[in-house]
């Protein structure tokens, strides 16, 4: 090999290297990717401790303010509640938005997202962290537009192309149904 294209070679490393440590969302993705590949699970555990599926109000769908519509359910619980990963995956973000408040999004086996919103606190969870599926990931509350409203999380799920899916049927155990 010719010592311009052990140059060459070694530029490509290089560039290619400080992409990887510059861009959170490439390692992210990359990390994440044995993931996609795998089945989306037929049914999901509730992310909230003690709380059934069966006391959950299938809110999926219904309209809100803007002209948008719940993108997901709503789980009410004490404040401070833990909340638990429903799957293993990847962290994708950790922070705040302005209607989830602080917010954690996983995604998971299949390349769906796992979106919980509302949070009092956060757990020790990190961008690009890989979690298995009990993870905490934070405690219940009230942040974002929810500010005021009894405590509770907002979990949704969404495809690989980030169109919504109600969770509440594998949350109950019940074969996937449609979403609206």
């Amino acid at each position: 090999m010719g010592a311009r294209m052990k140059g060459c070679l070694a530029a490509s490393v290089v560039a290619a290297l400080s992409a990887w440590l510059l861009m959170p969302w490439l390692r992210v993705m990359c990390w994440g990717l044995p993931l996609c590949f795998k089945g989306e699970p037929a049914r999901l555990p509730m992310p909230v401790s003690r709380v059934r599926a069966l006391d959950v109000a299938d809110t999926f769908g219904a309209p809100r303010s803007g002209g948008r519509r719940h993108e997901g359910v709503d789980i009410f619980a004490p404040r401070h509640t833990p909340i638990l990963s429903t799957t293993a995956g990847v962290v994708v973000s950790v922070g705040d938005n302005r209607l989830g408040g602080h917010a954690v999004q996983i995604l998971g086996p299949g390349g769906q997202w796992h979106y919980y919103a509302h949070l009092e606190t956060f757990g020790e969870i990190r961008i690009g962290q890989r979690v298995p599926a009990g993870f905490p990931i934070g405690t219940v509350g009230d942040s974002g537009n929810a500010k005021g409203t009894p405590p509770h999380l907002h979990y949704g799920t969404y495809s690989l192309f980030m169109k919504a899916e109600d969770p509440l049927p594998r949350l109950r155990g019940r074969a996937r149904m449609g979403s609206w």
